[in-house]
């Protein structure tokens, strides 16, 4: 099962997670927000490969407000599907095609959190590196399977001094 939704974890990631990654995830989601953290992080050290528990930390963090934590756990998420997906580890390299970003998988998780990494980039402040991760996702998928035009929406519509970002 996916750990916050109640689909499928195949579905999703592409495969279930160990019973022992299992455990550490059932005890984060018991924890206090604030501490699950510490918990998930040693997960995805033990199991690289595991890309429910890179899904939870983005969304944590981020939700926390800790940004440059998300795009951590983002960013390595992003690498440990790449290697799963047969992608290229450089997110500017992927060409449509590649994969089958519509098929449940490493390829769609691959999607989904370079879609996370552009609204963590824009949350951020970093306008520029959130519109060329949001031309990649319109590249990748035309149809806006993942979502990604909601992110293109929140670009277009702040100003450097909306939703806490930066100016420049």
């Amino acid at each position: 099962m996916n750990l916050l939704t109640g689909a499928e974890s195949t579905a999703l990631f592409g495969g279930e997670i160990s019973p022992s990654i299992r455990h550490l995830v059932d005890r984060a989601r018991q924890a206090p927000r604030e501490e699950a953290a510490a918990i998930l992080w040693p997960a995805c050290v033990s199991a690289p490969q595991s890309l429910p528990v890179y899904y939870l930390l983005y969304k944590l963090h981020a939700g926390l407000g800790e940004l440059d934590q998300a795009e951590q756990a983002a960013s390595k998420g992003l690498a440990a599907a790449a290697r799963a997906a047969g992608l290229p580890t450089d997110w500017h390299a992927v060409q449509p095609g590649q994969a089958d970003f519509a098929a449940p998988g490493a390829a769609r998780f691959w999607l989904f959190t370079l879609k996370a990494l552009a609204f963590v980039q824009l949350r951020r402040g970093e306008r520029g590196i959130a519109q060329a991760l949001v031309e990649q996702l319109a590249r990748l998928d035309p149809g806006d399977q993942v979502g990604a035009s909601v992110v293109r929406a929140l670009l277009a519509e702040s100003g450097p001094s909306s939703l806490g970002l930066k100016r420049g």
